[in-house]
């Protein structure tokens, strides 16, 4: 399964920029996972990787600040019974964390005011309000 990691249509990163470890696994598999190397991780170097254009580094490594160590990411899964299906897990996990980290800023909110329209139609709901209350209250004449 040593193929480019697709995260968005212009960035790819190769093979040989992954690196996975594997090791025993707790989870589902009973007996068989006390015996077979079925848990998967899986790094990638952001912070030195070539095949990440410098604009979307800088904005990548700000928004996964908090699960950065020394520039690298890392992915666990040990989600499934066998190795082959983690890796695949992993793999899809890490490209997606990329791929929201790589998304361009939202635009920035424009501030506006409410219409005058609509402060009339506030008003008058509180004036209601007030009336509905006003004739709840007991008069002292009674």
């Amino acid at each position: 399964m040593a193929e480019d990691l697709n995260v968005t249509r212009t960035l790819v990163i190769p093979a040989s920029e992954l690196r996975e470890r594997f090791s025993r696994s707790s989870g589902p598999g009973g007996q068989h996972v006390n015996t077979t190397d079925s848990r998967v991780e899986l790094s990638f170097d952001l912070a030195n990787s070539p095949s990440v254009p410098e604009r979307l580094r800088t904005r990548m490594l700000d928004r996964l600040a908090t699960r950065l160590v020394d520039g690298v990411l890392t992915i666990a899964s040990s989600d499934q019974r066998a190795q082959v299906q983690n890796r695949a897990t992993a793999r899809e996990r890490l490209a997606a964390l990329l791929r929201d980290a790589a998304a361009a800023p939202p635009p920035d909110r424009r501030a506006t005011k409410p219409s005058r329209g609509a402060k009339e139609r506030r008003i008058a709901a509180k004036k209601r309000r007030g009336v509905t209350k006003r004739n709840r209250r007991v008069s002292p004449d009674d």
